[in-house]
C-alpha cells in the first residue's frame, strides 16, 4: 500500500509516499480501508519532532481518518462494511489502509461524507471538551471563536452553535470570513481591524492562536468571562498576568482534550453522541476545504504551516476523486 513516511525530522519537505506492506488483521484493532484523513496541526510539529508526542523515524504520518471497516474483534461493536471516523493515536492514518483502536472510532452519520469525516473526529471532539467541559458555555452567552475560518475554528463556531451560543468569528481575509459565516458565525470581526471592540465582551474566547493574541483575548473578556487555550499556531507561547485575572474577575483555562479523553473511554461516547446529535440538528455539517491527493501531502502541510488553509485539509485516498 501507498503511506507518507516521515524519514527525518526536517520537515514536510522530508516526507516520501512510500510503498509498503499493509497492516494485518490483529483481534484488537480495527482494520480500516482509509478513504480520506485529515491534516492538522500536530502532524506539522510531527514532521520537525516539535510535538509532545515524539515518534522515532521512520513512521507514517496522520492522526484522523474516515473509511470502511475491512475488519472488526468480537465485541468492539463494529461490523465489517461499517463507515468510521477514527483516530489514530500514534501514527498510520496516511496511508491506503490502517488499524485504530476500537475505542478511538465512530460510526460515521450518513449525512457526512468520507472528506467530512476525515474533518469530523479530532476538530469537533477537540471543540466540544474546550467549550461545553472546560469553559462550560452556556445557551446564549457569547462565545468568541480566533482562527475561525480552519478546521478547528469552523468546528468550535458550529458547537458553539449547538450549545446554543451567539458566534463571533475572528478572521484575516474576506476569504475566510466567508468560510466562517458559511460555518454559521453570527457576526465576523477581522483580526487585522479593531477586533475586540467591535465584537465586544465575549463570555468565552477559543483561542488555538495564542502570541500577541492572547493579550488582548484577556482584555476581551466579560467579567467572569472564561478564555480557554487550544494551541499556539502564531508560534510563542504567552504568558498571563495573574493580576489581570484576578481584578477583573476572569479565568483563563487550558483543554489539552487527547491526554483527557484517551484515559476515558465513556467519555469519547457520549461527546460522540452529542455531536451525532448536533449533526441531526443541522447545528454540526464539518466544512471541507482544499482535498489533496496522498502525493499532495507537502503541499497541504505547507499551506497549513503558512496559514493558507480554509475549512479542513483532507487528504483524498479515493479512487473516484
Amino acid at each position: 500500500m501507498r503511506a507518507v513516511q516521515v524519514s527525518e525530522l526536517t520537515g514536510p519537505a522530508a516526507l516520501r509516499i512510500v510503498e509498503v506492506d499493509e497492516p494485518a488483521a490483529d483481534g484488537e484493532n480495527l482494520l480500516v480501508d482509509v478513504k480520506a484523513a485529515g491534516v492538522s496541526f500536530p502532524e506539522l510539529l510531527q514532521t520537525r519532532g516539535e510535538y509532545q508526542l515524539k515518534l522515532d523515524p521512520p513512521f507514517i504520518l496522520g492522526g484522523e481518518l474516515s473509511g470502511v471497516v475491512r475488519d472488526a474483534p468480537e465485541g468492539s461493536g463494529f461490523t465489517a462494511g461499517d463507515r468510521v471516523t477514527a483516530l489514530a493515536p500514534f501514527g498510520g492514518a496516511f496511508a491506503e489502509v490502517a488499524l485504530v483502536p476500537s475505542m478511538a472510532a465512530f460510526k460515521l452519520p450518513e449525512a457526512l461524507d468520507f472528506g467530512q469525516g476525515a474533518g469530523y473526529c479530532m476538530n469537533y471532539h477537540t471543540a466540544h471538551f474546550a467549550l461545553a467541559r472546560r469553559a462550560t458555555l452556556q445557551a446564549g452567552e457569547t462565545l468568541l471563536v480566533h482562527g475561525a475560518a480552519g478546521g478547528t475554528g469552523t468546528a468550535a463556531i458550529q458547537v458553539g452553535k449547538g450549545l446554543g451560543a451567539r458566534v463571533v468569528a475572528v478572521v484575516s481575509t474576506d476569504e475566510k470570513a466567508e468560510v466562517a459565516r458559511a460555518a454559521g458565525a453570527d457576526e465576523v470581526v477581522r483580526s487585522d481591524g479593531d477586533w475586540r471592540t467591535e465584537a465586544g465582551p465575549a463570555n468565552v474566547i477559543f483561542d488555538p492562536v495564542g502570541g500577541s493574541r492572547f493579550d488582548e483575548s484577556v482584555r476581551a473578556l466579560a467579567p467572569e468571562g472564561r478564555l480557554v487555550v487550544i494551541g499556539f499556531t502564531e508560534g510563542s507561547i504567552p504568558t498571563v498576568s495573574v493580576n489581570r485575572l484576578l481584578f477583573r474577575n476572569v479565568s483563563v483555562v487550558g483543554a489539552g482534550w487527547g491526554h483527557f479523553a484517551f484515559e476515558r473511554p465513556e467519555y469519547l461516547r457520549e461527546v460522540a453522541a452529542a455531536l451525532d446529535a448536533m449533526v441531526a440538528a443541522g447545528h454540526v455539517n464539518p466544512i471541507v476545504g482544499r482535498r489533496y491527493p496522498l502525493e499532495g501531502v507537502r503541499d497541504a502541510l505547507e499551506d497549513l504551516d503558512g496559514r493558507r488553509a480554509v475549512g479542513k485539509i483532507v487528504l483524498d485516498l479515493e479512487e473516484t476523486a
